[in-house]
């Protein structure tokens, strides 16, 4: 491995004589933070490399991409320069082995984990970078959930110097980043890196509190696992295709739920809500229970759209899409649901007739709407619970889930229906009595801006 070490060296030496990094000081002049160098540790996978990509255009950083074999670092640096394509930082980013690990570490003014989500894993990482670490190195995690106080522990007297910094991917496209500390005396701390992710990143940061899958997460898997259950629920109507077409892009997102939870992973959307599940202990626990489908679908191999099966299957040399039917425990063809409601909602979008189209939704009674009806508003309560307690700022929510899954925001959904006085009137109707106690607290009601500062519109789209 010895050649490896060489190589990083090498290329380290280059970099430093280049004429980018005599640039750096223009594009970070107004940021109190400065970070020259960084190191990602896991840069073979899709956020590793893409997140090295962020830190060398955005940032202006060198960054040494850490793998566990040359050819992956190579292959690495590859993907992370056509993750943005941007001639500048070809020359920023450096392969580099675990081996390298003490020339890296020891060069760097932040470290970047980016690995397995496995708190043991992460630990050992932590005690074997410990040694080399400036002494004021930040160290950070991708963590999308784990407890930061627990893997600080691994840290001994530089625990305060851990802090999560947790992106969506793919970052240059979702500009949302949690930033998650575990100790009151890193506010400075957190106020300058905070300073340095929105000025320098261009990141949209979002303070949270050190608590299970964070606020975007905890948010978006409640919503796609209702809605997994709901498939279920109606698995005689046609389970699956039939609820993502309830809930379809004209209802605020680029696409359906279930069609989300393909993209991401069934396994990953597993891992997520059964994390939250066995960390949290509020009145809304019993909601995170995967469906027995979808477990079914995991030990199976079928994980989604990372292996063309999973929710969905794409036959792509006849070009059609199938569907796993739930109740007949196979793919069939996706239907082309056909709903009223939706229908005419789809063509007020279209001519941006947005009072008509929720006028259309809120009069019809059909099965569908109310289905739809009752899902916007229970993502509306949860949300504003959850905002309100692990976040500095109820409006987070709107951040969170606009800049994290594109989804329309939360308040600005309680704008389209017409203020929070007509949601909660709704959710009298349609909601059952844990989602009316969110509604009922009032320290939560009080915090809520008069208006989101994002617009609706853009979100609900012209299409199932």
């Amino acid at each position: 491995m010895k050649d490896n070490k060489t190589s990083a060296q090498q290329k380290k030496i280059f970099f430093d004589k280049s004429l980018y990094k005599k640039n750096i000081s223009l594009l970070k002049a107004n940021v109190n933070l400065v970070i020259d160098t960084v190191t990602v540790l896991g840069a073979n996978g899709t956020m590793g490399r893409n997140i090295s990509a962020i830190f060398a255009s955005f940032g202006a950083a060198k960054v040494y991409l850490v793998c566990r074999t040359k050819e992956k670092a190579e292959e690495a640096v590859i993907q992370a320069f056509q993750s943005i394509r941007s001639e500048s930082i070809r020359d920023a980013l450096i392969p580099a082995t675990y081996d390298d690990l003490d020339m890296c570490i020891s060069d760097s003014d932040l470290v970047f984990e980016s690995l397995t989500e496995d708190i043991d894993v992460k630990k050992d990482m932590y005690q074997k970078i410990l040694p080399y670490l400036k002494e004021k190195a930040i160290i950070s995690t991708g963590t999308s959930g784990l407890s930061i106080k627990e893997l600080s522990k691994s840290l001994g007297d530089k625990a305060n110097r851990l802090i999560g910094i947790h992106m969506f991917n793919p970052p240059y496209n979702l500009t949302l980043c949690e930033l998650i500390i575990h100790d009151e005396e890193q506010r400075e701390l957190s106020k300058m890196l905070k300073e340095y992710l929105s000025k320098t990143l261009n990141r949209t940061v979002v303070e949270v509190r050190d608590s299970p899958s964070f606020l975007g997460n905890r948010i978006g898997f409640f919503f796609i696992n209702e809605v997994l259950n709901l498939a279920k629920e109606n698995e005689d109507e046609g389970g699956i295709d039939y609820v993502d077409s309830i809930l379809g892009c004209f209802t605020g997102r680029n696409m359906p739920p279930l069609v989300t939870a393909d993209f991401v992973g069934l396994d990953v959307t597993k891992s997520i809500i059964d994390y939250i599940k066995e960390t949290n202990d509020d009145e809304f626990n019993e909601c995170f229970v995967i469906p027995s489908f979808v477990n079914k679908l995991i030990s199976e191999g079928k994980l989604g759209r990372k292996v063309n099966k999973g929710l969905y299957f794409k036959d792509r040399d006849r070009d059609l899409l199938f569907v796993y039917d739930i109740k007949q425990k196979q793919y069939r063809l996706k239907n082309n649901y056909q709903f009223y409601y939706a229908n005419e909602m789809i063509k007020s979008v279209q001519t941006a007739d947005y009072d008509k189209a929720l006028e259309i939704l809120l009069n019809d009674e059909s099965h569908e709407a109310v289905i739809c009806k009752q899902m916007l508003l229970k993502y509306i309560a949860y949300s504003l619970k959850i905002s309100y307690e692990v976040s500095t700022d109820i409006a987070s929510c709107d951040d969170a889930m606009a800049t994290g899954f594109s989804w329309i925001p939360p308040i600005a959904l309680i704008d389209l229906f017409g203020g929070i006085d007509k949601v909660i009137e709704l959710g009298k109707k349609y909601l059952e009595d844990k989602y009316l106690e969110v509604f009922n607290n009032q320290d939560i009601i009080n915090c809520l801006p008069e208006k989101s500062k994002y617009d609706y519109r853009p979100y609900l789209k012209a299409r199932y």
